[in-house]
């Protein structure tokens, strides 16, 4: 297995993590309670923000995914 391969691999399965980042950052911004010092609607905003970045980021990541082990 050559290094660009390995690496391609490796960067692919840190773009999964880093989708499920987002997500769980997206989700507790929107239903957290516990941030009553931020303006509601900013924290919305953000976290609808996060949610979408998500899932352009789980895009991204399975066509890496499909060209790093399945091709």
């Amino acid at each position: 297995m050559n290094e660009k391969k390995l690496m391609d691999q490796i960067s692919a399965i840190f773009g999964i993590f880093m989708t499920f980042f987002y997500i769980i950052v997206g989700l507790f911004l929107i239903l957290a309670k516990t941030l009553y010092y931020i303006d509601p609607v900013l924290r919305k905003i953000v976290g609808f923000s996060f949610l979408f970045y998500s899932l352009y980021r789980g895009y991204r990541a399975y066509l890496k995914i499909k060209e790093a082990f399945f091709s």
